[in-house]
């Protein structure tokens, strides 16, 4: 068997989600016991807790929701590159000596150790230069173990302006912690939700 590394956070009660978003809830609609032969829950969550695929439709008002993307870009090789320490932004010059052979797919680790228990108001995010760097080179997915691509306080997104006139896919809040830098295949396909700006995944790399 390859070796799988999950790169996804655990999602519950307590997940963090950016400030204002619907957190992880759960309750039991039944529950194991006398006449009852099952435990069913009921779910409430934002689409963007925990790691997730946002949809053109989250940057757009014309873009697609999520359950009508091609699966293709969130499914064969990556990179994992490391940019620990290297300021709010990542700029191509962050990337530039790891793009001798660059696969389609670059997930970038930014975290010492991803806060998956709370949130965070400063964390890293890439600058728009960069998304159109590696666009220009063929990557059609790029992904972060931060809550967005863009800074948190930024209400004009042009990193997700990026991503949607280069129409790149686009994964976040992943965890890269104990992920060495180098090539593998990705495996995080979004879940088939036909009206949703964004979705779920279960990311996991797996050794080449």
């Amino acid at each position: 068997m390859k070796r799988l590394w999950d790169i996804s956070p655990p999602v519950a009660s307590g997940s963090p989600v950016f400030p204002g978003d619907t957190p992880y809830q759960q309750s039991w609609t039944a529950e194991l016991g006398p006449g009852c032969p099952v435990n069913v829950s009921r779910l409430t969550l934002s689409p963007h807790v925990g790691a997730h695929a946002d949809a053109p439709l989250h940057y757009a008002a014309e873009g697609q929701a999520v359950g009508r993307l091609d699966l293709a870009p969130y499914l064969g090789p990556c990179r994992v590159v490391h940019c620990l320490g290297r300021g709010p932004l990542i700029r191509p010059e962050d990337l530039a000596p790891h793009a001798a052979g660059m696969p389609p797919r670059v997930l970038v680790r930014t975290f010492e150790r991803a806060p998956v228990d709370r949130w965070v108001d400063e964390f890293a995010a890439y600058a728009p230069e960069t998304l159109e760097w590696l666009a220009d080179r063929g990557v059609i997915l790029v992904g972060i173990d931060t809550a967005s691509v863009d800074p948190a306080p930024s209400k004009t997104l042009d990193a997700h302006q990026v991503l949607r006139r280069r129409d790149l896919r686009v994964l976040e809040n992943l965890v890269l912690d104990d992920v060495p830098q180098g090539d593998y295949e990705l495996i995080a396909l979004p879940l088939k939700l036909m009206e949703a700006d964004a979705s779920p995944v279960r990311a996991v790399l797996r050794e080449l």
